[in-house]
């Protein structure tokens, strides 16, 4: 009989602007009671030091290493993501000992699947010592040394997830729209496909906090307000990224922020949303099938102008579009919850990622369990 275990979830997301925090319990295969949710988010000068994280990483060559800054920083977060723990079970009226595993994301600070590369910052034995929970963590490396490219990860939980859509017949596609954008695709027959579809939440943000301030643009009003410049949408659009039979993960550097002369404030979000929708459905191009149903999760979803474009784009092409909640699901809480659900699979020597998902060359496990 296969063992149902209590996991709670932790997820920093490229966004960088807090953590997800989620517990479920499943047996890692088809059960699944989601629990509660938090978010918890970062102050501004934290979010200054994980973007000078990235930096601190770029010229690095082994995943193992961290300079001086960089080990400060990933302490910093460690220990938020503890504090966090505590806070979410004080606030469930939960102890420690109810709770099996934490499944730890870190934060990405590289990722460069074409090098076989990526970095993630979390000490996840400190983690475990703070807790006093069990860890999984550094879910993506193995994947990597198996020539996969690390990423998307949360596939497995999307199946998992999809079958009440599979018994109506129906072809379901789950879009995360974070700072970059993913694509799970689980087809009549079960087959499952994903990958990065392209920029998300992060051109958005950059571009309405290099001339706001702002972090983001709330609801999409700003996007609203403006109008798609076809030109500049057209340049995202026409990159190598959409062309070709062969996906791969994305960085949330591969694609260049907008120059502040190329627009005005609104007409940038706008074409920035524009261009989030358009990804989707230019991915979703190299998908088995048409999608019958989108299920929309991440920060994305709230954004009204990317769900105007998206839908409309799908639409046209014959499918709908469901947020997360319409669908009977968190959008909030489910990558959270899906790296909740990986820890167990890793715990049971599950697979974590496969062939139509990463690229790796047969499906494999992974993680690293640190205990207190």
């Amino acid at each position: 009989m296969d063992v149902i275990r209590t996991a709670i979830g932790l997820m920093s997301g490229t966004s960088m602007d807090g953590i997800d925090v989620a517990l479920i319990r499943t047996d890692g295969r088809g059960f699944i009671e989601r629990g509660p949710f938090m978010g918890v988010p970062y102050d501004a000068d934290f979010r200054r030091r994980l973007k000078r994280a990235l930096e601190l990483a770029r010229p690095l060559r082994d995943r193992r290493e961290r300079p001086e800054e960089l080990r400060r920083i990933e302490l910093e977060l460690t220990l938020r993501h503890a504090t966090a723990v505590t806070a979410f079970l004080e606030r469930f009226e939960l102890s420690a000992d109810a709770v099996d595993v934490l499944g730890f994301h870190g934060q990405t600070v590289l990722h460069r699947p074409d090098e076989g590369l990526t970095i993630q910052i979390g000490d996840g034995g400190e983690l475990a010592r703070r807790t006093g929970i069990s860890v999984v963590y550094d879910m993506r490396a193995n994947d990597m040394v198996h020539g996969g490219q690390g990423a998307p990860l949360v596939p497995a939980y999307h199946a998992a997830l999809a079958g009440k859509f599979q018994q109506a017949g129906q072809a379901v596609c789950f879009v995360n729209i974070g700072g970059i954008s993913n694509l799970t695709f689980i087809g009549t027959d079960g087959r499952i496909a994903a990958f990065d579809s392209g920029p998300g939440n992060t051109l958005i943000d950059q571009w309405v906090e290099m001339q706001t301030g702002k972090t983001y643009d709330p609801g999409g009003e700003i996007g609203g307000r403006g109008k798609v410049v076809a030109a500049l949408a057209e340049r995202y659009l026409q990159s190598p990224f959409f062309r070709g039979n062969v996906r791969r993960s994305l960085d949330r550097g591969d694609f260049a922020p907008l120059r502040p002369e190329e627009a005005s404030l609104e007409d940038g979000a706008r074409t920035l949303a524009h261009i989030a929708a358009a990804s989707i459905i230019k991915s979703a191009g190299f998908l088995p099938e048409n999608p019958s149903i989108y299920i929309v999760c991440g920060g994305g979803r709230l954004n009204a102008t990317v769900m105007a474009e998206f839908s409309a784009m799908a639409e046209r092409l014959g499918s709908k579009v469901l947020t997360a909640e319409q669908a009977g699901f968190d959008g909030d809480a489910m990558e959270a919850e899906a790296w909740a659900y990986l820890a167990v699979r890793s715990l049971d020597g599950l697979p974590l990622t496969f062939p139509g998902t990463t690229g790796v060359g047969a499906a494999v496990s992974g993680g690293v369990l640190a205990t207190p």
